[in-house]
């Protein structure tokens, strides 16, 4: 006999795991504001609303955003609070942060 369980809201992986997060709050992306969520990855936020690029190449201006999710490679760059070459995948979301799209190697007009 196969036993059929019935699907319910209450197995989500936060119900399952009895996770109640914290307060969301709010970053900034390219001037746009942005709801997180404590623990969130920026890539994870930036995912969340719909944003699937937030880099470019040096050499020729390609779109990038998140590629291997774990620090690998660097396909996710961004610029968040003035720093240049953060990974947006290993990088927890803060209140308040500014998260720009990087630029090449996100040194242009910083005066390095």
């Amino acid at each position: 006999m196969i036993r059929i369980r019935k699907r319910t809201a209450a197995r989500t992986p936060a119900a399952l795991a009895g996770a109640e997060p914290g307060p969301e709050f709010e970053i900034t992306f390219d001037g746009r504001p942005l709801r997180a969520l404590p623990g969130q990855s920026v890539a994870a936020v930036l995912w969340a609303a719909s944003v699937l690029t937030w880099r470019t190449t040096r050499v020729n201006g390609r779109p990038r955003g998140a590629f291997c999710g774990i620090g690998s490679c660097f396909d996710c760059l961004v610029t968040v609070n003035g720093l240049p070459g953060r990974r947006a995948c290993q990088l927890s979301a803060r209140p308040g942060d500014v998260v720009t799209t990087q630029e090449g190697d996100g040194h242009a007009g910083l005066g390095h």
